[in-house]
């Protein structure tokens, strides 16, 4: 069975690109070999991230508990999860999204203000914002 979770969390430590880029690094090994897909969005400014995870129910629930134990991140919010037919991010290991590359009005057609805040989105909705995202600034 397939399954799709959204959730929100900070960073415990100001984000940098260095950090970043080994967590990408380490996602995109550990989700390969247990067929995650999915995207990470990291607003740095707001020290925040968005991520949707998608796979075997067994693998995205010990992924996502592995993430809550992570000291890298602080008030993790699950945002959504359900059982799905397909999955809207199956080329992607783990793909990034790069907010200092988007349009504020892009923002804020999904959000309440032109920043990302993660923690007020519905999972609907966050899905929507990145999966608008993706055809523009993915990386």
């Amino acid at each position: 069975m397939l399954v799709r979770l959204v959730y929100a969390s900070r960073a415990a430590e100001p984000m940098t690109a260095k950090m970043l880029d080994t967590v990408l690094q380490q996602s995109r090994g550990y989700n390969q070999s247990r067929g995650i897909t999915g995207v990470l969005c990291a607003h740095e400014a707001g020290n925040s991230f968005l991520q949707v995870l998608e796979g075997s129910r067994e693998e995205v629930n010990r992924l996502y508990n592995k993430i809550v134990r992570d000291d890298r991140h602080t008030d993790v919010l699950l945002l959504g999860y359900a059982e799905i037919g397909e999955r809207r991010f199956s080329s992607w290991r783990m793909g990034r999204i790069d907010l200092k590359q988007v349009n504020p009005s892009t923002l804020l057609r999904y959000s309440e203000r032109a920043e990302l805040d993660p923690s007020t989105l519905s999972a609907e909705r966050a899905l929507a914002l990145l999966e608008e995202l993706i055809t523009t600034v993915a990386g």
